[in-house]
């Protein structure tokens, strides 16, 4: 069988499995109600996509936004391409009429003053007013085709549909649109449907959405709206101008874009003025979304004019990501996570300004309480650890805790206490600008963290410790493998903070908000620390455009041995970096070696060591080069294995080995063993990563080992912090000026002062004691 045939049969499967996924749970929402979360919005077999008029038209209303109406087709016909069935509800013709009508009446006028003048010259030409219907009825052949046109690429059929307000109100005929949209979805086809503007009476003024049953089509909203229901649409998408629905007028002070929005919510928002074109605005999308939510259809109102982000919108909804509004009859007990963040924002300034004692004595307390409450903490890790049992042996390590881990926990936290009683506030350099002018910079918390960590509950206390010695506001994502621990070690969180009135500082997200999500909160949140496996790290710095990521998405680190290395050395080394932890990212996981020492007792060795402890090998180009029978030949020199496998190559000099590592690594971790100082101090100085060794396991590049007192990762990036991050990596600084009424003109050239730049001793004040109110 040839490949093209093949490929099509697997390309058929995948899209029969899709198909069998979205039927399956379609059938388990036949009960009619609408789906409570974002993330089923996956699970939509039948969708509805409403594109408001400042979609598809231009920005001077008069024709079509061709390259913003492509991308809508292209994600509805691929959505129609993996078994879904979509309907299109389309405004457009007017623009597009009008576009015509304008070009027909300039080229009528030109005609005949051209005949009429004398001298051949055209006067000034005005264009009449022109009638919405008239616009309607010369647009409406031309948009279908227009759509035609574009869907015709895609191999997807289409069909037009014009309604009016009569259609639906007469049982007749409502059972015959019904009919026909039924039998065009089954036959694959696209149904395009508009109201009839070209015949339709202008909307009765007092005429409104009246219950589930009675429904005024006064504008494509509410048709859409009614459509949706009528059809049991599983999902209806509004694409508008404008990102979704805020709690106040877009582009007001403090408006804030709403996550999910409840029946019971409408109370509380204040209506703007209507987008440029179309009938409807906010206030009538939102009535006719509730409207369609009472009816068991899903609605999101999103943008469809973004540049940034209209060729992915529609299928980033249907994906579950938060774009836009969501509109949900399930009300969830706890806040969101914007809620989340703006509570610990908060709660977190009034913990910087607290005086170091009290954020040590939060800490301490914190680590009293692991010990005190060490049964609880347990219990609910056996639950997590026997709901988790079929993960691998390095993840259940990971996930286990014991009284060993909690007491080595406790001890650690009461190292950070100690470490945190300078970090806030203190004075890096100080400056006489001027008599009487003096400037100083002082670190400061850089705001509100984003901690992502699987499963490793004994993560959450560490950084919740770093967090409020540095006086940072933390948000913590643990993995739901971890969710029982992460809830019982929260609650012991906010137990110690509430003894000075911070409870909310530190926040567990145990929302199903997904990852992403959580990355595009760049108003909200200063920096993202993430905790895990390489493809963790990749993705949430893929995911977070906007945001700082402290971390490092690959630990590739190198053991190069010289040919004047020490056999007892090399063999420790090796062993330690190579088996004591293969998971780690301080892990060795290629080993160079100089060419001289191959096919000598110390190459040997290491190679018996290497197969003593399993230790997979996987020989390099070069290393394959010199054996006759070799060991598997690496596919990439740029892997990181994570467990007892590694790769080994050969290199003709330190300089090259150098090389490698910068071609190769990934600016983590690497060390050279030998017993030459100057190859040592070269390799030390000219090699870029963020931790070189020398004669030394690569295993030391920790948080804990370093003295650091723990650490929130290992950061290979350029600015801010680099190697292991403790608290001095979660600080920032700020410029502090004090002054008498100095402006800048007073040293102009005409002015009486001079500057003086004059470096001051730098001399830490006493912290003011801070008094805060304990929260009820």
């Amino acid at each position: 069988m040839e490949a093209y045939p093949f490929l099509a049969i697997l390309s058929l499967l995948e899209r029969c499995v899709l198909v069998t996924c979205i039927l399956s749970v379609s059938l388990a929402r036949a009960n009619g109600n609408s789906y409570a979360h974002r993330g089923e919005l996956r699970q939509a077999k039948r969708i509805v996509v409403k594109l408001g008029s400042a979609v598809v038209t231009r920005g001077d209303e008069c024709g079509l936004a061709l390259g913003r109406l492509a991308s809508v087709v292209e994600q509805v016909a691929m959505l129609q391409n993996q078994g879904r069935e979509m309907m299109i509800v389309t405004s457009g013709a007017v623009a597009f009429g009008k576009q015509r009508l304008r070009h027909e009446i300039l080229l009528s006028q030109s005609v005949r003053q051209a005949l009429h003048s004398g001298q051949n010259q055209l006067k000034d030409m005005s264009v009449p007013v022109l009638e919405a219907r008239a616009c309607a009825a010369a647009g409406q052949s031309g948009l279908m085709a227009l759509y035609e046109a574009m869907f015709t690429q895609y191999s997807t059929c289409t069909a037009q549909v014009l309604v009016t307000n009569l259609d639906f109100h007469d049982d007749q005929k409502r059972q015959n649109l019904n009919s026909t949209l039924q039998e065009l979805l089954r036959m694959n086809i696209v149904p395009i449907i508009n109201t009839n503007d070209a015949v339709v009476p202008p909307p009765e003024p007092n005429s409104d959405l009246q219950g589930v049953n009675v429904i005024s089509i006064k504008d494509n909203d509410s048709l859409a709206a009614r459509l949706a229901v009528e059809m049991k649409a599983d999902l209806l998408i509004a694409l508008s101008d404008v990102e979704g629905l805020y709690d106040s007028p877009p582009g007001s002070d403090d408006a804030k874009l709403i996550d999910i929005f409840y029946p019971g919510d409408q109370q509380s928002i204040t209506y703007g003025t209507k987008s440029r074109v179309g009938l409807g605005g906010m206030e009538a999308k939102v009535k006719a979304a509730l409207w369609a939510l009472q009816g068991g259809t899903s609605v999101v109102i999103a943008n469809g004019t973004h540049p940034k982000v209209t060729g992915h919108v529609i299928t980033d909804i249907v994906e579950g990501k938060k774009v836009g509004t969501f509109f949900s009859e399930v009300k969830p007990a706890g806040p969101t996570v914007e809620q989340q963040t703006e509570m610990a924002r908060n709660s977190g300034r009034t913990l910087a300004a607290l005086h170091p004692d009290q954020r040590g004595a939060i800490i301490c307390h914190l680590a009293d309480l692991l010990v005190e409450k060490k049964e609880e903490i347990l219990a609910a890790n056996k639950t997590d650890m026997d709901l988790a049992a079929n993960l691998s042996s390095a993840l259940l390590n990971r996930l286990s805790l014991s009284p060993a881990k909690l007491n080595s926990l406790a001890i650690g936290l009461r190292q950070i206490a100690l470490a945190s009683q300078d970090s806030v506030g203190r004075v890096l350099r100080r400056t006489r600008v001027a008599h009487n002018l003096e400037l100083e910079q002082i670190t400061v918390p850089i705001g509100v963290l984003l901690v992502i960590f699987e499963a490793r509950p004994d993560c959450l206390p560490q950084v919740s410790a770093l967090a409020i010695a540095s006086g940072n506001a933390l948000l913590a994502k643990g993995g739901k493998e971890a969710a029982n621990t992460n809830r019982v070690l929260h609650e012991l969180t906010q137990e110690a903070l509430d003894i000075h009135g911070v409870k909310e500082a530190v926040q567990l997200v145990s929302t199903r908000e997904e990852v992403e999500d959580l990355c595009r909160l760049d108003k909200m949140i200063d920096l993202i620390i993430p905790r895990g496996s390489s493809a963790l790290v990749r993705n949430i710095q893929r995911a977070a455009k906007s945001i700082p990521v402290l971390g490092h998405s690959e630990g590739i680190c190198h053991i190069y041995v010289d040919s004047e290395a020490a056999i007892d050395k090399v063999i420790k080394i090796v062993r330690d970096s190579k088996c004591d932890y293969p998971a780690a990212c301080n892990a060795m996981e290629t080993l160079l070696v100089h060419r001289d020492i191959l096919r000598t007792t110390l190459f040997d060795q290491i190679i018996d060591m290497l197969r003593t402890e399993r230790v997979k090998i996987h020989a390099g180009p070069r290393f394959a080069s010199y054996l006759t029978f070799s060991p598997s030949e690496v596919k990439s020199l740029r892997t990181e294995y994570g467990d007892l496998e590694c790769c080994i190559e050969v290199v003709d000099s330190m300089q090259e080995a150098i090389d490698h590592i910068h071609r190769y690594g990934s600016s983590h971790t690497d060390v050279i063993v030998t017993e030459n100082e100057d190859t040592a101090e070269q390799f030390l100085q000219q090699l870029d990563s963020a931790c070189v060794f020398w004669n030394a396991s690569s295993r030391f590049a920790d948080g804990y080992r370093f003295g650091l007192g723990a650490e929130v990762g290992i950061s290979t990036a350029r600015i801010h912090a680099r190697g292991p991050v403790g608290l001095e990596g979660l600080l920032t600084t700020k410029w502090v000026l004090r002054g008498d009424g100095h402006t800048a003109a007073d040293f102009s050239e005409h002015g009486t002062l001079k500057y003086l730049h004059e470096n001051l001793p730098v001399t830490q004040p006493q912290p003011r004691q801070m008094t805060a109110q304990r929260e009820d």
